[in-house]
């Protein structure tokens, strides 16, 4: 059992920070923006709540966060009352967020500074994984601090790898938001055209979900997509930020994304029909307008 903290109670951190406290046994404070969540969390678990994240992380071994973007994951580490203020020598900070690698890179050097250290731990899965405790973490860091902390991530998740140093948990994320844009708009594409000749969605799927065509994708959404439900996962808000930094990260580093640039592009015509808080495989629904 260790000490740990974890910051950011949204639909991913709530039931994360669940399975460290029940599934991992560990002793939990929760901080969270909006103190009303942070209590409901503490009543359901059983766990401890603090009023600013410098007071959750205070005697932590490890701190979490899972927050929203760069900014806000600043704010509640090396910003006024940030748990960077107050992490004691040799503590990990963990950071779940999807964010860039730059503030990955920035928040290590950050946490070697006052004597801790730093993993960027970004995952996949969506809100199903997380309150299934099946998600997969990829990770950034020192392989000896990676060690220490995988016993703790493993609470949560299904798969954990190492990728590299500080960022690479990031970098490795992006790929995964890369990949999962393409596979969305085939698929789409696909029940869209299957539509348009006649066929029955559902007996497709079952053949060809069998073959080189078959994804998780395919398997998990086809039905709701089929039906023209889209509340079913990851909101197409969040995945326009994800890619927003696969984005940006390629101009730094030369990768070229046609693929990706245009599926965002889509996702903010999905967007301009309100659809902002759809789940991914909304694509159909553009195509089908």
């Amino acid at each position: 059992m260790a000490k740990v903290a974890f910051i950011g109670l949204g639909v991913m951190g709530y039931p994360m920070a669940g399975h460290l406290k029940v599934k991992g046994g560990h002793e939990v404070t929760v901080y969270n923006r909006t103190t009303a969540k942070a209590e409901k969390w503490a009543a359901q678990f059983g766990g401890a709540y603090a009023l600013t994240p410098a007071e959750a992380a205070r005697d932590a071994d490890f701190v979490f966060t899972c927050v929203g973007n760069d900014d806000d994951l600043r704010s509640v580490t090396t910003g006024p009352d940030g748990c960077l203020s107050s992490m004691k020598p040799g503590a990990i900070l963990i950071d779940n967020t999807t964010a860039s690698a730059e503030v990955a890179r920035e928040l290590e050097t950050a946490a070697e500074a006052r004597g801790g250290f730093f993993i960027d731990a970004p995952v996949s899965g969506g809100q199903a994984g997380a309150e299934n405790g099946v998600l997969t973490v990829m990770c950034g860091g020192k392989p000896d601090i990676f060690e220490r902390a995988k016993p703790v991530i493993d609470a949560y998740a299904r798969m954990v790898g190492l990728m590299g140093p500080a960022g690479s948990g990031q970098l490795a994320k992006m790929v995964n938001q890369i990949c999962i844009a393409g596979l969305v708009q085939g698929l789409a594409e696909g029940i869209h055209f299957a539509k348009k000749a006649g066929l029955d969605v559902e007996n497709l799927v079952s053949v060809i979900s069998k073959g080189a065509a078959g994804s998780w994708q395919m398997e998990n959404r086809h039905k709701t997509m089929n039906e023209g439900k889209f509340d079913f996962g990851f909101a197409i808000d969040w995945m326009r930020k994800d890619l927003g930094i696969c984005l940006t990260e390629a101009r730094r580093n030369g990768a070229k994304l046609p693929v990706t640039a245009l599926v965002d592009q889509f996702y903010g015509d999905v967007q301009a029909m309100g659809g902002n808080r759809w789940d991914t495989s909304s694509l159909l629904a553009r195509l089908e307008k």
